[in-house]
């Protein structure tokens, strides 16, 4: 599961509360930083998975043998990587879902509509630009809580032939 539009600290409560009313009992991909010291326990009860951002190496592997070795899981990856604006999100949730033959699934936070939920489940079929395509589609409209801090939803990998902008 993609969740966006990433851009304020209260994307995080927001997305547990979302996912506790609905009944999914999620995991969360974050900065290793936030499991450091005491809420370090308090963040994997919660469902986090600490990444080190600085050796990413093998985590796609690693994600898609959890999903092979379980009969349900439910993943969240903060698909821009930062609450900050990036020119590019990151291609990890898109690469894990490839590996691990699952759907991605789109969750949001909308501030315009004053929302959030979860949208369509979108099969990899291999062409990764028709695949955002659909991605870009069901997020056209959709505003972060800070909304200057949404970039555009384009992946570095489609190259520059994709102009598609976030909702700023």
């Amino acid at each position: 599961m993609i969740a966006a539009p990433h851009t304020s600290n209260w994307d995080f409560p927001i997305t547990l509360a979302m996912a506790s009313v609905s009944g999914v009992r999620i995991n969360w991909l974050g900065k290793r930083e936030m499991f450091a010291g005491p809420f370090g326990p308090i963040m994997r009860a919660l469902g986090g998975v600490a990444v080190d951002r600085s050796a990413p190496g093998g985590l796609v592997e690693a994600l898609a043998k959890k999903f092979a070795d379980r009969d349900h899981l439910v993943l969240v990856v903060p698909a821009e990587g930062t609450r900050s604006r990036s020119e590019y999100w990151k291609s990890g949730f898109y690469r894990i879902a490839e590996a691990a033959d699952v759907p991605i699934v789109c969750a949001f936070v909308d501030r315009r509509t004053r929302s959030g939920g979860f949208g369509p489940a979108v099969r990899t079929t291999g062409d990764l630009t028709a695949d955002m395509d659909v991605i870009r589609a069901f997020y056209a409209g959709k505003t972060g809580l800070k909304p200057d801090r949404f970039g555009p939803i384009r992946l570095r990998e489609e190259g520059d032939s994709t102009d598609v902008e976030g909702d700023t």
